[in-house]
């Protein structure tokens, strides 16, 4: 590009848009990028403070900020989301559906090591609903050399940085345990709890159980309830270490695998979950998701309603970001709970 006296550029092309910002009323181009300079454009490009200005003069070895944004958004942009039009040199991607949002983060990372160039995103592992904004990207220079831009599809690899993963309308079924709901000595006040949260996912209960202590009643709930064709079980109560809190007994004798038995979360470091020999997961819930805001359910219940199976790595990095600060107004998920 070339750079030229506002009032030397009549007949000349704009290699960028110029912005117009007026406080409380409008931040938007008055000239697009490719416009032909007229007379009649000298003044307003003067009211803008163009004193100088931009011209395009084409290089076999430079992209203009948008065709490379088109790159750029090619390296990001995956099923389930669709991009905005390209605006000096920047794009967004935003959601088509509600799902959980997959981030490539070493190869984010890696692009936006080269410079002149920048992704910004949401977090991973984290629910998007439709029509939300995923990630930006953008240019940072008017122009771009190739090869930076060859570089960067290079690192991007066959596999677009970012994943949505729709929700799955899941089979789900309740057990709650503890004799004091068994033999009717208090009101259930977990079930609805957990009820409230399924159905944030559009979650089916095809069934809810109640049992004592025992563990053989237990799993023979979950038993019952696999039977019935449940995607997913979730225990209630019962998860501590108090001599009397048989449920983890339980979920291991049903299971084909416990993939952990405590998390470094809180709330909800007592957290269990398993899965059957068909691989349906099966949650044991500390007491603390009952009246907690945000708990480590709400950390792995979209990960789950994805479909993903997950591991005893996915829960041993959730130390930094694990606490829940209890605030008095609750922001989650935009907050830092859960985030690495």
């Amino acid at each position: 590009m070339k750079l030229m006296k506002t009032e030397e550029a009549v007949g000349q092309v704009l290699c960028h848009d110029i912005t117009q910002i007026i406080k409380g009323v409008a931040k938007d181009a008055v000239f697009r990028k490719g416009h032909v300079i007229t007379e009649e454009d000298i003044p307003v490009l003067l009211s803008v403070g163009k004193d100088h200005i931009y011209i395009w003069e084409q290089q076999e070895n430079m992209l203009h900020e948008n065709e490379a944004a088109g790159i750029l958004r090619d390296l990001c942009q995956n099923e389930h989301m669709h991009p905005t039009e390209v605006k000096e040199g920047k794009i967004e991607l935003i959601a088509d559906c509600d799902g959980l949002l997959k981030v490539n983060r070493k190869k984010m990372r890696a692009v936006n090591s080269l410079g002149e160039m920048m992704i910004a995103s949401r977090h991973g592992n984290f629910p998007v609903r439709a029509g939300e904004k995923i990630a930006g990207t953008r240019i940072i220079p008017l122009v771009i050399e190739k090869e930076k831009m060859e570089q960067a599809k290079a690192l991007g690899g066959d596999a677009p940085i970012f994943q949505l993963k729709p929700f799955q309308k899941k089979r789900a079924g309740i057990v709650t345990t503890g004799n004091e709901i068994y033999y009717g000595r208090i009101q259930d006040t977990f079930t609805p709890v957990v009820e409230e949260k399924l159905a944030e996912y559009s979650a089916d209960i095809i069934g809810h159980e109640t049992s004592s202590d025992d563990p053989e009643m237990i799993e023979e709930k979950i038993q019952l309830l696999l039977k019935k064709g449940a995607e997913l079980i979730i225990c209630t109560g019962g998860m501590s270490v108090d001599p009397d809190d048989k449920t983890p007994a339980a979920i291991r004798n049903a299971a084909a695998e416990v993939v952990t038995y405590g998390a470094p979360v809180l709330p909800g470091a007592m957290f269990l979950l398993a899965y059957t020999e068909q691989g349906v997961p099966v949650l044991g819930l500390p007491g603390c998701v009952m009246y907690a805001k945000r708990t480590i359910f709400d950390l792995v219940l979209p990960r789950i309603m994805a479909g993903e199976k997950l591991r005893k790595e996915d829960f041993d990095i959730l130390g930094e970001g694990g606490l829940c600060l209890s605030c008095p107004v609750c922001s989650f998920p935009n907050c830092g709970f859960g985030k690495a």
